[in-house]
């Protein structure tokens, strides 16, 4: 029954820690985000394991609806396609997954978030890297002490443990309060 109480308390002190330090930052990216939806930009999101879940997580809340009816937002997490992922990843190298479809769908007008709980996952700092050189907006929503990452992308929120569960857990509430401003038009 302790195990359960500290692991709760454990992640929400996290959150606490995330709020009181974090919340500037974080409108900051919707921010960002909603201003390239604006001008006619898409949102894309890649991740690796839990992080590619949560990439998933977000597109479906914009494309669909997260609290409430309005017309849908276009988003896609580029951890969808395995045809393309194990194309990709058999011809040119795992760390190449991300940056040859951001290659082949971002344009200057989108953002581009990754997800990495170390902040060192070379795949998505490959195509963060190559976002900027498309003009994309870039965002990382990152763990630690932001790995490369925090380097490559313009906006880094930086969650500061080392504990990637508890990482993944305000990942994902991060990725639930930028959807509920970009809905509610910030």
């Amino acid at each position: 029954m302790q195990r359960i109480k500290n692991s709760l308390y454990s992640s929400a002190d996290l959150k606490r820690k995330v709020a009181d330090t974090l919340s500037g930052d974080i409108l900051e990216a919707a921010y960002r985000i909603k201003s390239r939806l604006d001008i006619g930009g898409k949102l894309i999101l890649m991740g690796n394991g839990g992080s590619a879940a949560d990439s998933q997580h977000i597109a479906a809340e914009l494309v669909g609806r997260f609290k409430k009816e309005r017309r849908a937002i276009p988003a896609i997490a580029l951890t969808v396609d395995t045809s393309s992922l194990t194309a990709l990843g058999n011809d040119y190298g795992f760390d190449t997954i991300f940056e040859r479809q951001v290659e082949a769908l971002a344009r200057e007008n989108d953002a581009v978030v990754g997800i990495s709980t170390s902040g060192n996952s070379e795949n998505v700092v490959r195509a963060l890297t190559k976002a900027n050189a498309i003009g994309a907006e870039t965002i990382g929503l990152v763990g630690n002490n932001g790995g490369r990452i925090k380097e490559v992308a313009n906006l880094s929120i930086i969650i500061p443990s080392d504990d990637t569960a508890r990482i993944q857990e305000v990942h994902i509430t991060i990725g639930h309060i930028i959807c509920e401003l970009i809905e509610e038009d910030l």
